[in-house]
């Protein structure tokens, strides 16, 4: 039953992950477009700041719970 736990949440942690990933990828753009105002582009890069840790985060737990699916944890 905990595999089963596990592998699901695997599969959200992943997802939240690569969700984190794109907005990061979207924030980074942004920051980056001079057309666009300078509040913003801050805001943007603090943003990415903050996806990149959840990102990282996420697929650190998604690790975790895959490897205890596969280990019956």
């Amino acid at each position: 039953m905990n595999s089963i736990r596990s592998a699901g949440n695997w599969i959200s942690n992943k997802t939240k992950g690569h969700a984190h990933q794109a907005s990061k990828e979207t924030n980074k753009q942004i920051a980056k477009d001079p057309n666009v105002p300078v509040g913003t582009r801050i805001r943007a890069a603090g943003d990415a700041v903050k996806d990149s840790i959840q990102e990282g985060s996420h697929k650190r737990a998604a690790d975790v719970n895959k490897n205890a699916a596969k280990h019956n944890y």
